[in-house]
């Protein structure tokens, strides 16, 4: 199969559109071609290509950046001698003299298929501003290495932030390529607006379901995205960064692991069987133990979960890591109805606001989980109608059948 960018890179038609006019990238470390040349190294090296600019998202465009809220600044490329702007810096959108830098800005962003990932938010920045520029964004489309599952309730409105950039469910089951066309529909922009897509994408083939397993290799999009057991757990674990259990930051396994020093793993394990046995289908469950180097209880050793989707009982359309990892909070406050779950302090420059209610777009899964009385049902009733109203929203938008 080939991605947006090989497309762009071996067929001349493709480019035609951009001769005669500056061009900018929009990228990251894993913005590389089949042979794994970096994106902004193979365009510059087209004759018929004019790149006047680079910009980087979170974690900047080297992907230097290890946590949130750790900003990049703007610099000098020193091969080729032209700005790259930091969209995670001083501005999250790109400035009036950042865009008079170019005509043509092409994003060639890999992403993961969660809300919360901010690449998203990142587009739908700069679509905005195309828009009042009247510039053309041209998406180089990339796998969603999640697949096609829809999963989570709807970020309700007034809840909108870089963390969530419009009414969907946490896990949408759409390329880059497709959110930007949902993008300009759901905000009426009028922006001229074009994905290169990819050829030969089946992200319902195994082994993959999403990914081209044994076809390309994975480059973390960020620092702790290594591999693709945590793009399929992303849409759950992410939760984490909302509580103070550790999402294994400063292990090997981030975000495919939770912990602390005071929780009992084995007797949460039973609980979520005991509550709710169908949202662990799919998966499965590990005690661990593990000792972070950095970030959340640096330095001790936790007591945890591991959630394993790689080996034969990994089923794609079963796996829910939504659910799977709200019984786990949901356990952890049955057993311990006094641990302090829930972070209090300052996440993505967000003060006021929970972290757990703004990483889910609302109230109701933290109601949800401190409800002593609520069940799975209750959760399920919550968000069915919205993962059943989000298949039928972007069922036009699928550029790949």
């Amino acid at each position: 199969m080939k991605f947006g960018l090989d497309r762009l890179l071996s067929e001349p038609e493709l480019r035609r559109p951009l001769a005669g006019r500056r061009v900018a990238l929009l990228a990251h470390p894993a913005s590389v071609t089949a042979d794994l040349t970096h994106a902004l190294d193979a365009l510059a090296a087209l004759p018929d290509v004019r790149i006047t600019a680079a910009f980087g998202p979170q974690h900047g465009l080297r992907g230097d950046k290890q946590d949130n809220m750790m900003e990049s600044p703007n610099f000098l490329d020193p091969q080729l001698g032209i700005p790259v702007f930091s969209l995670y810096g001083e501005v999250r959108r790109p400035t009036a003299a950042m865009m008079d830098s170019f005509d043509v800005l092409l994003v060639d962003l890999q992403d993961l298929g969660c809300r919360i990932y901010t690449f998203i938010t990142t587009l739908l920045y700069v679509l905005e501003e195309a828009a009042r520029f009247g510039k053309t964004v041209i998406v180089l489309d990339r796998p969603n290495p999640a697949g096609r599952p829809v999963e989570g309730t709807t970020l309700l409105p007034g809840w909108e932030s870089f963390v969530g950039a419009g009414p969907m469910p946490m896990r949408h089951g759409l390329t880059l390529g497709e959110m930007g066309h949902w993008f300009v529909r759901q905000f009426k922009l009028d922006v001229d607006y074009q994905v290169i897509t990819m050829q030969g994408w089946q992200p319902d083939a195994a082994p993959g379901y999403g990914w081209p397993l044994g076809e390309r290799s994975w480059i973390n999009p960020s620092p702790n995205a290594p591999n693709l057991s945590m793009a399929r757990c992303y849409a759950g674990t992410v939760m984490l960064e909302g509580t103070t259990l550790s999402e294994g930051r400063g292990t090997t396994r981030p975000l495919e692991l939770f912990g602390a020093p005071d929780i009992a793993p084995r007797q949460i394990i039973a609980r979520m069987r005991q509550l709710a046995p169908d949202w662990l289908a799919g998966c499965s469950l590990r005690e661990c133990w593990f000792e972070p180097t950095f970030h959340k209880h640096a330095g001790k050793l936790c007591a945890g979960i591991q959630i394993h989707v790689e080996d034969g009982t990994y089923d794609h359309a079963a796996f829910k890591p939504w659910r799977v990892q709200a019984l786990a909070f949901k356990a952890i406050r049955l057993l311990q109805p006094d641990y302090p779950l829930w972070r209090d302090f300052a996440y993505e420059y967000e003060h006021d606001r929970l972290a757990i209610d703004l990483i889910n777009g609302g109230e109701g899964l933290r109601r949800w989980v401190d409800d002593a009385t609520a069940s799975a049902a209750d959760l399920d009733a919550l968000a069915q109608p919205d993962e059943a109203a989000w298949c039928e929203h972007r069922e036009d938008l699928l550029l790949y059948r």
